[in-house]
Parts: C-alpha cells; sequence; structure tokens
C-alpha cells in the first residue's frame, strides 16, 4: 500500500532546495570586572533602596504610635456620638447631649482618683443606655483606695448636676432643671451597695456584707420596674459579689491586707457615702419636675 504521508517529490520547475543555515548558540562570555562593578553597584542602590524603605516603615510606625492618644480620643468621642444618638430617640439632641455630658464628668472623676492613686486609666467609653466605663488594671492596693475612686465619680458627678441647677436658677430654664434632675439621680443610683456600682466600691471599705443588702434592693427594683437593664446589673452584681465573697470568706493573707481598714479611715468613708446619698436625694426633691407644676 503506497504511503499517504510521504513527502511529495518536488516539482523540476522549483530552483533546488537548500538547506536553511543554523545560527550557533551565542557563546557564554564570563563579565568583564568593569561588567562585575557596574552589577555591584546596581546590588548596593537595590540595597540601599529596600533599607529606605525600612526606614520610612518604621518612621511611619512611629507616627502610628505618636497618634494612639488622638485614636483614644476618637474612641470616646465617637462612643460619646453613639450613645448621644441612643438617647436622642427618647429625650431629643439637646437633652441626649446634655446627659452623656454628665456621665462624662461622673467617670472623668473616677479616672483623676485612679490617677492620684498611681494607676494608668483609660479616658471613659460609652455604652449606650448602661453609661460608661473606664479601663484601669487595678482599682487601688486596698479597699480604701477602691472606695476612693468609687466614690470619686459621684463626688464629681454631683458637681456637674449642682452646675446645672446653678444654670436653671439663673435662667429658670425648664431644661436646666431636668438636667439637674437627671444628674442628681444616676450619680444616686451609683450608690447602690453593690458592685460593680461605686457604691459596691464603698462597701468593700466599710461592711461587704453589705453587699448582699444591695443584690436585695436591685432585686426588688428589677421587680418594680421590670427594667431589662436592672436585670442585667442584677446578675453582673451578683456574680461579682459571689466571687468576692468567696475570697474572703477563704481569708487569704492578701485578701486580709486588702480588706484592712483603719477605723478612721473607714469613718470618712461612710461620712461621705451617707453624705453623698443625702445631698443628693435632696437635688432630687427640689429638682423634681411635677413638684414644681402641682
Amino acid at each position: 500500500m503506497e504511503n499517504q504521508f510521504a513527502t511529495p517529490p518536488q516539482p523540476e520547475w522549483l530552483p533546488p532546495q537548500t538547506p536553511t543555515p543554523v545560527a550557533p548558540p551565542p557563546a557564554r562570555t564570563t563579565p568583564s570586572a568593569g561588567q562585575s562593578e557596574a552589577f555591584g553597584q546596581k546590588r548596593k542602590r537595590a540595597g540601599g533602596g529596600i533599607l529606605a524603605a525600612l526606614i520610612a516603615l518604621a518612621a511611619k510606625g512611629k507616627a502610628l504610635l505618636l497618634l494612639l492618644p488622638k485614636i483614644k480620643i476618637l474612641t470616646t468621642g465617637g462612643t460619646a456620638f453613639v450613645s448621644i444618638a441612643a438617647y436622642a430617640l427618647l429625650w431629643g439632641w439637646t437633652f441626649a447631649a446634655g446627659f452623656v455630658a454628665l456621665i462624662f464628668v461622673h467617670e472623668m472623676g473616677h479616672v483623676i482618683a485612679l490617677r492620684r492613686e498611681g494607676i494608668k486609666a483609660s479616658a471613659p467609653m460609652f455604652i449606650p443606655f448602661l453609661g460608661a466605663v473606664v479601663m484601669a488594671k487595678k482599682l487601688g492596693d486596698d479597699a480604701a483606695a477602691e472606695a476612693r475612686v468609687g466614690l470619686a465619680g459621684p463626688l464629681l458627678g454631683s458637681v456637674g448636676a449642682a452646675a446645672c441647677l446653678l444654670i436653671h436658677e439663673a435662667n429658670g430654664s425648664l431644661f436646666w432643671q431636668q438636667l439637674a434632675y437627671a444628674g442628681f439621680l444616676i450619680n444616686l443610683f451609683n450608690l447602690i451597695p453593690v458592685t460593680p456600682f461605686d457604691g459596691g466600691r464603698a462597701m468593700a471599705a466599710l461592711a461587704p456584707a453589705m453587699w448582699f443588702v444591695g443584690l436585695a434592693a436591685m432585686a426588688a427594683m428589677a421587680i418594680v420596674f421590670t427594667s431589662p437593664f436592672i436585670l442585667l446589673f442584677l446578675i453582673l452584681g451578683g456574680f461579682d459579689v459571689y466571687n468576692r465573697w468567696g475570697q474572703i470568706k477563704k481569708g487569704g493573707e492578701q485578701t486580709q491586707k486588702y480588706y484592712r481598714v483603719s477605723p478612721h479611715t473607714r469613718t470618712l468613708i461612710a461620712v461621705v457615702y451617707i453624705g453623698l446619698i443625702v445631698l443628693l436625694a435632696w437635688g432630687m426633691d427640689i429638682t423634681f419636675v411635677a413638684r414644681h407644676l402641682s
């Protein structure tokens, strides 16, 4: 059988085929000294560029570190704005802004007290409908320091509420009267004798057993007002009291040292605590709107 894939014979009218010359592969040459020097300079320039990039990156990192305080401020301002927006749904923007400002004054009392105790504290971070928090590794070296830090919030917060009352007395504005009432209320509420409230911090130096009285009061409030937030505070307080009371019952040396408070210091804390309750209750009474409308 004839091979169908055989190459056909070349026609006679075509010129004879000649093989196409193939160029030999280029010979490998060894770079000269000048070429080696140029290559080395290129490597040095490349290395210098990488080093410059690393230095620039380090400089940017340093700049970010310098910006951290501003980032913290943005965190405080951002959470404050979110809280204002949340409260504005209930009371409007103006009153919501004043209410958040009063919370800020209260929390700054804790910040100042912590720093006086030599403890680094964060700026306040706001949580809508739950107030605000200040982050710190500890509240002091002993229960007396914890009480000072705890009571500093209602102390400065009471000053803020009193300032609103003075403005109301000066111009007779109902807005400032209502804001003063709200300020007295939130600071008095924080004196409930159960942790993590400020009153519970004071009880750590006065009488830790009062934490259970505070829990009972919180339970009664949760039933009367049927508020999910009060119920949440009750649960958080219950866990905290359970843990701390268990530590006290174990009676370790460090625990005994922490809760050891001199009679003089205990008396001063009691005077401040009871005095705040009386003044804040009086402030609520004189700023209660329905009382003035009747």
